[in-house]
């Protein structure tokens, strides 16, 4: 049977039975015990939907299920929060502030974007499904050969890399993994049904035998040191307001600057992925024309997806218990989709710039300007921001943040990190711009213009 909760911002009815449909023949199709779905929209649950194979007893978005790798988001989340407080750096090598690993060459930022070179699993029995006392030391998690490839080469999905970033955290915080979890990220956005252990109401784990309608339990270990690769369980309600974190940022956790940089890429996906690429700690896929960026997990009994489409507003959950067979990254992100297209999210009213914000000077700059023969347009933005952008054919568009010393940088793009600066004469008129060495004049090639190699006196001509 199913069920449907939604909240004071509900769907229209066409579309939460579109939604639960997608749900129930996810459940039927992957013959997953039960099946949760939800979906967010601008920061609200507004809709969730069950499936389950035993009548009355569909769970819902209370109901917890473990998440796997879901768990690693949250992980980055504490190490950028870190950051932000000055206490490391990026680009630190591990062993600056983990000592004796033995991969203290490889950096946090290689780590956080799965490119340090090390193995995807641990050495010895497979780790989901055995005990922890089997991997007491960070040594038993990393074997006698942690390196498959030069740090920084590519990307390799690795387990025992978020392990070791759990530890930095308790090395650098000087608490447990856990208690800064619980601390830093789960109490400040009120996800109390987010645990370590689960905690009544949740669902079991279940094995479900590929060739006949028979399933069996599948065990629950505690992960020890890998916790903080995959060790958390939730329900569809926390992982909505997780969702809506990573969509807008948090001030009492991330801001929404670093939540952005931690949704830009930062590595490209590992062979066999969806389009798309790894940013700090989100996986970033391309589907339906959209953008999403999130996490998958799954651990023997559970699969779990998070997806957000910060364009839309929108993000999907999905969560089941059987070990292989729903397809919860396909369905999260389908959840998304029905709701964009069925409710398109309405712009917000065009509004003028602050008064405050009006500067001539600025305005005076705005319109076209020539890369050689390129023309391009600049446009103002909110906060003295500018927009770079190409008004006949393809080019290079970026977004630029002003400087408070002047100019403005870089901010997406080919352009990011780069210098945007007006450049004057000595009367203090505007002569050209300067983008990292590109010269952009007012006319195409200009007589008497600053163009790099001069201008032929002759000037244009026909054949």
């Amino acid at each position: 049977m199913g069920s449907v909760t939604t909240s004071s911002e509900a769907l229209l009815p066409g579309t939460e039975r579109a939604l639960l449909h997608r749900v129930a023949v996810a459940q039927s199709e992957g013959r997953a015990p039960s099946f949760v779905g939800a979906v967010v929209r601008d920061g609200s649950l507004v809709w969730s939907g069950a499936r389950s194979c035993v009548d009355g007893h569909a769970p819902d978005a209370d109901t917890q299920f473990r998440i796997g790798s879901i768990t690693k988001v949250f992980t980055a989340v504490l190490v950028m929060r870190l950051r932000d407080e000055g206490l490391l750096g990026l680009d630190d090598p591990l062993e600056r502030h983990l000592k004796g690993t033995g991969v203290g060459e490889v950096t946090i930022a290689q780590l956080l974007g799965h490119t340090g070179g090390l193995a995807a699993e641990t050495p010895g029995s497979w780790w989901e499904r055995s005990s922890a006392a089997l991997r007491p030391g960070l040594s038993d998690v990393l074997g006698e050969q942690p390196f498959l490839q030069s740090p920084g080469r590519r990307h390799h999905y690795s387990n025992p890399g978020y392990t070791l970033l759990g530890s930095l955290v308790e090395a650098v915080r000087g608490v447990s993994w856990e208690e800064a979890l619980r601390r830093e990220i789960l109490e400040p956005l009120g996800m109390g049904r987010t645990t370590v252990d689960p905690v009544a109401p949740h669902a079991g784990g279940w094995a479900v035998h590929p060739w006949a309608d028979v399933m069996l339990p599948e065990p629950s270990e505690d992960l020890g040191l890998m916790a903080s690769a995959g060790q958390l369980w939730s329900t569809a309600a926390d992982l909505a307001r997780f969702a809506a974190f990573l969509a807008a940022g948090d001030e009492r956790v991330l801001s929404a600057a670093t939540v952005e940089e931690m949704r830009a890429p930062a590595s490209p996906a590992g062979e066999g992925d969806w389009e798309g690429s790894y940013g700090l700690g989100l996986q970033l896929v391309h589907k339906d024309g959209r953008t999403l960026i999130g996490h998958s997990g799954s651990l023997p009994g559970f699969v779990a997806s998070l997806w957000v489409s910060v364009e839309d507003g929108l993000a999907g959950i999905a969560l089941a218990n059987a070990t292989s067979g729903p397809l919860t990254g396909v369905v999260a992100a389908d959840l998304v989709r029905i709701v964009a297209e069925a409710e398109p999210r309405f712009p917000e009213p065009w509004r003028p710039l602050p008064e405050a914000e009006v500067d001539q000077e600025l305005l005076s700059l705005t319109g076209p300007w020539y890369w050689g023969t390129y023309v391009y347009g600049l446009r103002l933005g909110p906060e003295r921001s500018v927009v770079l952008e190409p008004l006949r054919g393809a080019g290079r568009r970026a977004r630029f943040r002003a400087l408070p010393e002047g100019g403005w940088v870089g901010l997406n793009g080919y352009y990011a990190g780069e210098t945007l600066r007006a450049v004057r004469r000595a009367d203090g008129s505007v002569s050209h711009l300067d983008l990292g060495s590109f010269v952009f004049t007012r006319e195409p090639y200009e007589p008497g213009d600053a163009v790099p190699g001069g201008v032929d006196e002759a000037g244009w001509r026909g054949l």
